[in-house]
């Protein structure tokens, strides 16, 4: 719940967080092969299913993948949030966004789609304070980029033990959750 949180503030820190299982094997080489320090942010529980795969190559540092096109408004997903963001992004015809890493992140992409979204949303299953959604908002106001972002994460309690679909879906980062808080900020958003 707080790691990213937590991992941030080192210096040096490359710190990702796969969507699926091949991502996390991708990650696992990349961070092996590192020359600093390296996490790989993964959560409890079984995968998406999509096969590892055998090889070994890294992912360039810092590059996010674009999955979907859309809209005026950009899902900026971080890890296993992606299932979820890719159904509430079809919903609502939201560009989508696998970020892949918290730090570095792609900056370059970021400053790309400030240019055609004035909406954002950052998804992650980490604490919203300090987290990946931070990271996004504290880029954009470094670089004097003026957007409306949503942050969707963890809430600011412990939460109780159950299932970790039934804990992302108290923290309203399922995809329904997502669908709805995107809603309730800007309901014109469907027109």
């Amino acid at each position: 719940s707080f790691d990213l949180s937590f991992l941030r503030c080192v210096p040096n820190m490359l710190i990702m967080a796969p969507s699926d299982e091949r991502e996390c094997r991708l990650m696992l080489t990349t961070g092996y092969r590192h020359p600093g320090p390296a996490a790989v942010r993964y959560p409890r529980g079984s995968g998406t299913g999509i096969a590892a795969g055998e090889d070994l190559t890294s992912i360039e540092v810092g590059k996010a993948k674009h999955v979907r096109p859309g809209s005026n408004l950009a899902i900026l997903s971080f890890g296993s949030t992606l299932a979820a963001a890719s159904v509430a992004a079809e919903s609502l015809d939201a560009t989508l966004i696998d970020m892949r890493f918290i730090k570095p992140l792609d900056e370059n992409l970021l400053r790309g789609l400030a240019k055609s979204h004035s909406r954002f949303v950052s998804v992650e299953d980490n604490a919203i304070m300090g987290g990946a959604g931070s990271a996004v908002s504290e880029f954009f106001r470094r670089e004097n980029i003026c957007t409306d972002l949503l942050q969707l994460g963890l809430p600011d309690v412990y939460q109780e033990h159950a299932s970790r679909e039934q804990l992302l879906a108290e923290a309203g980062i399922d995809a329904e959750g997502i669908k709805q808080s995107v809603l309730k900020r800007w309901p014109d958003i469907l027109q």
